[in-house]
């Protein structure tokens, strides 16, 4: 079973009429973490995503990533950092926990991307630390302008779960239940 699948399966993506956060109406609603806290869809995420992995370490914005970040860095063997959305204003008020070295290559995880614009403000922190970003890998991409953001910054998109397979599972949907 495919990824993509295995995700419908476990109720990560559906499909329906949605208002999403943005405010845009969409087809269907993806979910990863209705996934990925079973552990055996987690390893295959994990598995999914480290076959695309080519940085030093690799990162994630809190919440969200940071199951999949955790289940790639014990499969690759590489170090990896959590990004938080806001700095902290207590403690070292730190943006990012685990230490980014200068000129390392990180390669930022991320469940969902939309218009790419966590995945942005991830980069510009892991960059401001120092790092070097030229790779996001998603477990899902909606298609919607998160390549094209990305790629104005140097930093290419790969997804595991493409576009073109959700619209492929959209229509399986809607034939089965006569749409």
């Amino acid at each position: 079973m495919s990824l993509a699948e295995k995700l419908v399966e476990r109720g990560a993506i559906l499909f329906g009429e949605f208002t999403l956060t943005s405010g845009m109406k969409s087809d269907y609603y993806v979910n990863i973490k209705k996934a990925y806290t079973d552990p055996g869809v987690l390893s295959q995420i994990a598995e999914a995503v480290a076959e695309s992995v080519s940085g030093d370490r690799v990162a994630g914005v809190a919440l969200g990533a940071i199951p999949i970040v955790v289940a790639v860095s014990l499969r690759t063997g590489k170090p990896f950092s959590m990004i938080r959305k806001e700095e902290r204003s207590h403690g070292t008020a730190a943006a990012i926990e685990g230490a980014i070295a200068e000129g390392e290559r990180v390669d930022i995880l991320e469940d969902v991307t939309t218009t790419g614009g966590s995945v942005l403000q991830a980069a510009k922190a892991v960059r401001g630390a120092g790092g070097i970003v030229d790779n996001v890998i998603t477990v899902v991409d909606r298609g919607e302008g998160a390549s094209e953001a990305l790629a104005g910054e140097g930093i290419g998109l790969h997804a595991v779960v493409t576009p073109s397979d959700l619209k492929e599972m959209l229509e399986k949907y809607r034939k089965r239940d006569g749409a």
